[in-house]
């Protein structure tokens, strides 16, 4: 699995994540759901609204209005702010306030049609949620969960979350213990590397987003 998982690159594992973050049928119980502990709960209510609704026809035939309704759900559940400083790095620090602003926008619309294509093409997926332990002034904290899929071995997926004002937020994920936060920082850190330029990524991953916005986000080649 670490194999492949590493081989896919940073838009294929966006692809990859987006595939086993929410496509999960939550499928538990109501006992299950009573012992959920608060950001157990948002991931659960995020795969289930996207999940939901997603898979209507009004948004499979529509990728446009499907980007805005995932863009919408992961807004008030995604930090995304954290996302873009810790992909950023060291860059980040130097970067003017335009760039960031630029940065952070660019990224989450390559995020969100990733993520929309696909809840829009895949289904019938459980998640299984771990125990987890939490104290009253914890605002950080690891949840833990495994997706399963009949004949297939269980998928680690474990979400970093922060409490922002009594709020849970997801700001990485971790696939059989890879990070997308530090795939993406790697990559990144080595594309500016390359050109000497922010900008130069800035404007390629907008320039990306321009032309593949209107269509999904196809699936890596796992060959």
């Amino acid at each position: 699995m670490k194999t492949v998982y590493k081989s896919l690159g940073p838009a294929g594992l966006a692809w990859f994540l987006a595939l086993v973050l929410g496509l999960a049928a939550t499928g538990i119980s109501a006992e299950e759901h009573e012992s959920l502990l608060p950001p157990q709960i948002v991931i659960q209510h995020t795969s289930e609204e996207l999940q939901k609704n997603l898979q209507k026809p009004e948004y499979k035939n529509d990728f446009i209005k499907a980007t805005h309704l995932v863009d919408g759900v992961l807004e008030t559940h995604v930090d995304f702010d954290r996302v873009s400083i810790l992909i950023l790095g060291k860059f980040w620090k130097t970067a003017t306030p335009e760039q960031q602003v630029r940065f952070k926008k660019e990224f989450r619309t390559l995020l969100v049609r990733t993520y929309t294509t696909a809840f829009t093409e895949y289904a019938n997926w459980n998640i299984r949620y771990l125990p987890l332990t939490l104290a009253q002034d914890d605002n950080k904290t690891l949840v833990r969960t495994e997706i399963l899929q009949s004949g297939a071995k269980p998928v680690a997926v474990n979400y970093r979350m922060v409490n922002l004002n009594n709020d849970w937020k997801v700001y990485d994920v971790l696939i059989e213990g890879i990070s997308l936060v530090q795939n993406y920082r790697t990559s990144f850190t080595n594309e500016v590397a390359r050109t000497g330029s922010l900008d130069q990524l800035i404007s390629e991953l907008a320039q990306r987003n321009s032309t593949a916005l209107k269509e999904p986000v196809p699936p890596p080649s796992k060959g």
